[in-house]
């Protein structure tokens, strides 16, 4: 009888115990995966939760204990593995591992220190309390350590940067995992714009985990387009060299034409006759669908609509020749480029030309003076012919005057004309006849001789 009533009494207090219990409600909230390396450090975030914690807290509890098993959630089963109890300053298979949260404040944030590449494996918080009201695993959410010897790739956001257009503000952030917030990894930058500023700091994720997290700002430019920016992460480790690790983001800039420009090939100084290509060079994105227009001053209209131009020089091809570029977002022109002849060339043409022109500026004038001569010796022939037949009828009559004598004496007596001389070189000329017979044979006189008969006449 006695004996059922101790059996009795030890199943009624079970049930309690254990209805007690199952009232009892605890949770612990930690990521399911942190990534470590190796020769470092790794940071667990933890926190924790009971329906009366605070109850036990104000009553009994005078101190709280944590423990970490590896593996198996089972404290007693002897296949558990205590990796650390901190009411006895147990630590196994590790250099060293620290609680840093405060329990009483349900923060169980652990650090594992000198991880290695066995440490792998799955990880379950326990709590005990002093005096003993409270003994538990947090079997609901354990954590995985998974170890690495080479870090993660930072990420780079955005990985996959679209096209900005200038003078746009772009924001550019790289992130690297921060598994040892006490050794945080060093973020740094390359190949970055001219006007970029950078903030670096270590945040904390949703998941409690931290991020070293590095945040450039620029104006975007053209002189950025097709960037490669680079993001490097080193992180320090105690066992084993520095490990790096890097990303990069090509920056795409869309702007209208820049740095328009003219090469001449072979040169601007060219010989008549040599071929040269002119081309029209421009930055600009988008640059596949770039356009180019020619013109060459003086001329109203476009000459070419062509990236290169090629042409046999000639005179009338040198000159000044300028290109605009376009695209959808502008357009630019280039500043004028001069093709000239050589200096050879230049001297050859100028002597020609010189040559040319006093060739028929000589024409010209032996025309004009052979004009003028024509004219004015015509006029001197007539005036000076005017002028010797008055004077050679004055001299006539005169000679007639005084040298014929008629005489009749009889019908068959003859009057016979003896011949005069008359001088001519004593009668006053101008000077246009005298020029003009200047180029006459001289006449030094004339003779004349008239014989006269008279005919008698039958009265």
């Amino acid at each position: 009888m006695a004996g059922n009533q101790i059996g009795s009494f030890i199943f009624i207090s079970s049930l309690l115990l254990h209805t007690q219990l199952a009232d009892v409600q605890y949770s612990a909230v930690m990521p399911h995966t942190v990534t470590a390396l190796t020769g470092s450090c790794v940071q667990i975030p933890c926190t924790f939760n009971t329906s009366d914690f605070e109850d036990k807290l104000k009553k009994t509890v005078k101190s709280f204990y944590g423990l970490w098993l590896k593996k198996i959630p089972q404290y007693g089963n002897t296949d558990s593995f205590i990796a650390f109890n901190s009411s006895n300053n147990i630590i196994r298979g590790f250099s060293d591992i620290q609680i840093t949260g405060n329990l009483s404040e349900r923060n169980c944030t652990t650090v594992f220190y000198n991880i290695m590449m066995n440490h792998s494996d799955n990880y379950y918080f326990r709590l005990e309390t002093k005096p003993e009201v409270f003994k538990a695993t947090f079997n609901n959410q354990p954590v995985r350590i998974s170890v690495r010897d080479f870090p993660q790739q930072p990420e780079l956001k955005p990985n996959n940067l679209p096209y900005v257009m200038e003078e746009s503000t772009v924001n550019l952030n790289c992130s690297a995992e921060a598994p040892c917030p006490k050794q945080p990894p060093n973020v740094s930058w390359s190949n970055i714009p001219e006007s970029a500023s950078i903030t670096t700091q270590l945040l904390e994720k949703p998941d409690k985990t931290q991020s070293v997290f590095s945040l450039m700002t620029f104006k975007a430019s053209y002189r950025d387009h097709k960037k490669n920016i680079y993001c490097t992460v080193t992180y320090t480790r105690e066992t084993a060299n520095d490990s790096t690790v890097e990303t990069n983001v090509t920056l795409l800039v869309l702007f209208p034409p820049k740095e328009t420009h003219i090469t001449i090939s072979p040169s601007a100084s060219v010989s008549v006759g040599t071929n040269v290509t002119l081309t029209c060079k421009s930055k600009g994105s988008p640059s596949n669908n770039m356009t180019y227009t020619w013109y060459k001053l003086g001329k109203d209209t476009a000459i070419a609509r062509e990236k290169k131009i090629t042409f046999t020089v000639s005179q009338n091809d040198t000159g000044f020749y300028l290109c605009t570029a376009q695209n959808k977002h502008g357009n630019q022109s280039s500043r004028p480029k001069n093709i000239q002849l050589t200096s050879e060339e230049s001297s050859r043409l100028v002597i020609y030309g010189c040559t040319k022109g006093i060739f028929t500026l000589i024409l010209l004038s032996a025309v004009c003076f052979y004009y003028l001569r024509i004219k004015t010796s015509g006029q001197a022939h007539d005036t000076g012919s005017n002028q010797a037949m008055d004077k050679n009828s004055d001299a006539v009559a005169i000679y007639a005057n005084n040298g014929f004598v008629i005489s009749e004496k009889n019908e068959k007596e003859t009057a016979d004309l003896h011949y005069g001389e008359i001088d001519f070189s004593k009668l006053q000329t101008s000077h246009a006849t005298r020029e003009f017979l200047s180029n006459e044979p001289p006449t030094e006189y004339a003779e004349l001789q008239v014989t006269e008969k008279k005919t008698k006449i039958n009265k």
